[in-house]
């Protein structure tokens, strides 16, 4: 196995945690904010595509997921749907409503699908490439993805323990 093969089967795994959630979606659940928490279920797997698929969008220059297959419309979140979430206020997260749990099932999906497929044109050259000195040790290609399907992870994981709790 290299390392290529490896990233490939760690990018599959959020959505196999996303399959074993998605039949407990309900739109009361996605949009519930247990203990009073700023951050959904919505919120999170919304955060969950737009983070893969805008680090994604900046290493491979391709569009992003969001513009390119229409999920923008679709999500109907306005400016605040285009970011990622990152210094989003209390207000700003918990205006991230979505009922659709098919949707964001969809748009995580079609960005993990998205990342594979980039994953997949990649050598080990390419892996080792330093794509960003702003950080010490510099962060190589192999790492930001590393560092993007761990994120991917953590989110779902979050959301699973969401909806354990309120079920």
């Amino acid at each position: 196995m290299n390392s290529t093969d490896i990233l490939l089967d760690l990018a599959s795994r959020p959505g196999q945690a996303l399959r074993a959630l998605a039949s407990s979606l309900t739109p009361e659940l996605l949009n519930a904010h247990p203990g009073d928490h700023d951050n959904s279920i919505a919120w999170l797997l919304w955060h969950t595509g737009r983070e893969i698929d805008v680090q994604l969008s900046m290493l491979s220059g391709e569009d992003e997921v969001w513009t390119a297959q229409d999920f923008k419309t679709q999500f109907d979140l306005g400016e605040l749907g285009d970011g990622v979430g990152y210094k989003h206020s209390p207000e700003d997260a918990r205006a991230i409503i979505v009922s659709d749990a098919q949707l964001l099932i969809k748009y995580v999906n079609a960005a993990l699908s998205a990342l594979i497929a980039y994953i997949k044109t990649l050598s080990e050259d390419d892996l080792s490439e330093v794509i960003d000195t702003s950080w010490e040790p510099a962060v190589t290609r192999g790492a930001r993805l590393v560092s993007i399907v761990d994120d991917a992870a953590q989110h779902v994981a979050q959301a699973a323990y969401i909806a354990g709790m309120t079920l």
